[in-house]
């Protein structure tokens, strides 16, 4: 073998001996670890229920529409980002309530309320249209699969007042400013006359209709017209507070009417009949995000706590105040009730026998004034 031979052997045993040596000293590199799991993606927030109100007045800040709205501002409070509430303020009842709920239903709204008498067919025909949407009437008397109604007892109210205004009257006159001669306003001007004819019968009531739900200034010229024939004490059907103010204005005395009124004239105010739609539109709205929603009709009350007579003025006696209390005690408990016979009507003829507590379907019928009442209920509106 030649020393070139004898040279390429021995590197390549060194070579061979290092490369062993370094394969012996080398460390095992740890396995990468795994990347993480990706966070789940975020549940979606569920879309809040869309719920929309039909108003025949302005909301303004007293009345028959702010109580309606105050109602709404009542689901907001309770179900926060879970519900989105939208309303449409002075519509008129006919054609143009068909319109406004048609387009409030195509916007996705799934349960509409429509407040007012007037707004009933509308609202039927705009119902059959849209099956999945969820329609409320209040004041009516028309249901379907998917439109249901609800009312309140303002003749509980109506007839606490009468107590009060019997009490207070010294011309033993009574006015009453009417919108529509319909049974839920017939309701009130007989029941303020029952009350007021029940600690004094010498009461009579003089009606003025204005055919209309909101006119302050055709409502103030009824009053007038009222206050000018003897009337010293006021009560309306109507929205405004412009009865309660023209009674001021005269130095007469009157009633809120469907919200605390108060304010509006401390002098002539007596007390306010209020209702809080609250509680049956938190209602209304858990049905429906329940899925427990059903067609059919609730009409609640003092006993409910949606009509009270509340802010009675100093300048009525307490023995009244604490005759109204026990009343009002008696319609919460169930042992008083404002329509019990015998009801007679202004032409002699009885329409409740003695003894006999009104149904609802008696009241959803009246068509007459009871004895007391003078004048003859309008026809043909």
């Amino acid at each position: 073998m030649t020393d070139l031979s004898k040279r390429s052997l021995f590197v390549l045993a060194a070579a061979a001996a290092v490369a062993g040596l370094a394969a012996c000293g080398k460390k095992e590199e740890p396995a990468p670890a795994p990347a993480p799991a990706a966070a789940p993606a975020p549940a979606p927030k569920p879309e809040p229920l869309k719920a929309a109100w039909v108003y025949v007045g302005p909301v303004g800040d007293a009345g028959w529409t702010f109580a309606h709205d105050q109602g709404r501002k009542a689901v907001e409070a309770e179900f926060g980002d879970k519900v989105a509430t939208t309303f449409v303020e002075k519509v008129p009842e006919g054609a143009d309530a068909e319109r406004v709920i048609r387009d409030l239903a195509a916007q996705g709204n799934k349960i509409i309320f429509a407040t007012s008498f007037g707004f009933m067919e509308p609202m039927l025909k705009v119902a059959a249209e849209f099956p999945d949407v969820k329609f409320e009437h209040a004041t009516g008397y028309k249901t379907a699969d998917n439109m249901r109604l609800y009312d309140a007892k303002f003749f509980e109210d109506a007839y606490l007042a009468g107590v009060i205004a019997g009490k207070m009257t010294k011309t033993n006159t009574l006015g009453f400013v009417a919108s529509f001669p319909i049974p839920e306003v017939l309701r009130n001007i007989n029941a303020f006359t029952l009350g007021a004819q029940s600690v004094n019968p010498k009461v009579k009531t003089k009606v003025v209709w204005v055919n209309t739900w909101f006119d302050p200034p055709k409502e103030s010229d009824a009053a007038q017209s009222l206050i000018n024939g003897g009337a010293d004490v006021l009560l309306q059907n109507t929205d405004s507070t412009a009865v309660l103010q023209t009674a001021e204005k005269n130095g007469k005395y009157a009633f809120g009417w469907d919200s605390d009124m108060s304010a509006f004239a401390p002098n002539a105010h007596l007390a306010s009949c209020i209702v809080d739609w609250g509680p049956y539109y938190k209602k209304a709205i858990k049905d429906v995000m329940d899925g427990t929603w059903t067609t059919g009709r609730t009409v609640w009350g003092v006993k409910e706590g949606q009509n009270a007579l509340v802010k009675i003025s100093d300048t009525v006696p307490a023995d009244v105040k604490e005759q109204v209390e026990k009343l009002s005690a008696g319609m919460k408990d169930g042992t008083f009730a404002a329509y019990t016979g015998p009801v007679v009507d202004n032409t002699g003829k009885e329409r409740l026998p003695k003894g006999e507590v009104a149904t609802q379907e008696w009241l959803d019928k009246i068509d007459f004034y009871v004895k007391g009442v003078e004048g003859k209920v309008p026809t043909g509106n």
